[in-house]
């Protein structure tokens, strides 16, 4: 009697190969098609809200349904338009690497159950120790599910190392400008509001250092406990990457844990110009990377490495009865003892396939690209009348405003103009555009890490928000 799941070997050929053919096709086609999907929960509900089925149905037509009401529905991250929040350009060989780690079912935990899952974590754990100048033999690291658990997985091994079981008078320090996923974890670790200090940046939204040294003074003088500094290198917002060295310095001398957040430009790196950037990025005790933002790899691969790999092993390993007999030797890594997870999917499979496949220096190449395309975006913005740069290029993002030399608009009308502008765009579907507030001023913002977007896709862009600009200038005329 077959099991219950079985399909015969040449339905499930003819299944496969219908995906196969249609990601390939989407692939193909990928700059033809509009970045946006919107829908209103209703909308959703019509089409989806339904009881589980007691029978079944042939497979081809739920994949037909699948792709008649899921896929379009679905916004398109990897589009050459689409510029918002980060986006996640990915790779054919690593969907298709996705692919062969989810259709082989490997457990990536353990050494005795996946000696090779376990060995490519470790050799492309090295590449990135290297790239980031992390001693290879010493340092170690982990990939996670993304950034937010690899802040989380660097906190909790920061809180042990500095302060033991009683962290009730320890202090955590970061900028206004650092990713939320880093307040998300400290509120996770149990942390109070009371412990938590957010530094003002300046006016490149780079961390004050003066402030730091006079906050970390303060709480000294006060009885409390310092103990970790989150640094960002890259900000989502803005691309700043705070004076890591400095930081790195006070770190030393205070006696704090120094993470770094790299999750969105830690990848810079691989670029000449953004290596200058990321200077002291090797000080780090701990740092966040994110392969699947500009390692171009797809969801969801984050990355924490640490300079001593028994930082983690020490924080997270437990040795229940019914693990005693695959511990192995201490070459043999079994990476559920360097953080939260025990089932682990094999992350590291995709990352190593697409490195192999195009080569360190196509990643070199691409990064290098995505930096000067922003560069070359900011100039082109400052030529033009009805452009105001608000945060200049910085790793690949920039931040604007529609702001017509000659008007004199007030604050107010520029931010609700910026407002609507963006709101046109996402309704035409033609880009993904969406606002960020700089400055308490609403601006538009490109993250253009996208190897496929050209600078004619901005133009395109632009002149589509020039013309929704000019409409909704016209309007209120004709309203006045």
């Amino acid at each position: 009697m077959s099991a219950h799941f079985d399909l015969s070997k040449e339905e499930m050929k003819s299944y496969g190969y219908k995906i196969v053919d249609i990601i390939a096709e989407h692939w193909d086609t990928l700059e033809q098609k509009k970045p946006v999907a919107s829908a209103s929960r209703k909308e959703m509900d019509s089409i989806f809200l339904q009881e589980a089925p007691a029978k079944g149905m042939p497979a081809e037509k739920v994949l037909d349904f699948v792709m008649d009401n899921v896929i379009p529905n679905s916004t398109v991250i990897s589009h050459p338009k689409a510029y918002s929040f980060v986006p996640g350009p990915s790779n054919f060989i690593s969907t298709m690497a996705d692919s062969l780690a989810t259709g082989f079912n490997i457990f990536s935990g353990g050494w005795m159950v996946s000696p090779a899952a376990a060995e490519l974590e470790i050799v492309t754990m090295n590449w990135l120790l290297k790239m980031y100048n992390f001693p290879v033999e010493r340092g170690g690291g982990i990939f996670t599910s993304g950034g937010s658990m690899a802040n989380l997985t660097a906190l909790v091994t920061a809180r042990r190392l500095k302060c033991g079981d009683d962290f009730s008078k320890a202090i955590i320090y970061l900028s206004d400008q650092a990713h939320s996923s880093n307040i998300k974890a400290i509120r996770v670790l149990g942390f109070k509001k009371e412990q938590i200090r957010i530094l003002p940046t300046d006016i490149e939204f780079r961390i004050s250092i003066n402030k730091l040294k006079n906050a970390i003074a303060k709480d000294r003088l006060e009885g409390l406990q310092p103990f970790c500094y989150i640094a960002s290198a890259g900000t989502t917002n803005t691309g700043t990457v705070d004076p890591l060295d400095e930081i790195a310095d006070i770190c030393e001398e205070e006696n704090l844990w120094f993470h770094i957040d790299g999750a969105y430009g830690g990848a810079a790196i691989l670029s000449e110009k953004g290596a200058k950037a990321l200077r002291g990025i090797e000080r780090a005790d701990s740092l966040t990377v994110d392969p699947h933002k500009w390692f171009y790899q797809p969801y969801e691969i984050g990355c924490l490495l640490v300079k001593d790999a028994s930082w983690l092993s020490e924080t997270f390993s437990e040795k229940p009865e019914y693990l005693r007999d695959i511990e192995g030797n201490e070459s043999e890594i079994n990476f559920y003892d360097y953080g939260i997870q025990l089932t682990r999917r094999f992350r590291a499979l995709k990352f190593y396939m697409s490195i192999k496949t195009y080569g360190l220096d196509a990643f070199k190449e691409a990064v290098s690209y995505n930096i000067q395309l922003a560069d070359d975006v900011e100039k082109m913005l400052r030529k033009s009348r009805n452009w105001e740069i608000i945060s200049p290029a910085t790793l690949a993002v920039i931040n604007f405003r529609y702001n017509p030399i000659g008007l004199n608009l007030e604050e107010k009308e520029i931010d609700k103009l910026n407002q609507e502008i963006s709101q046109k765009i996402m309704d035409s579907r033609e880009a993904f555009l969406v606002t960020t507030i700089l400055n308490k001023q609403v601006v538009l913002r490109m993250c253009l890490i996208n190897p496929k977007t050209t600078m004619e896709d901005v133009k395109q862009t632009l002149d589509l928000c020039n013309k929704f600009g000019e409409e909704i200038l016209k309007s209120k005329e004709k309203g006045a």
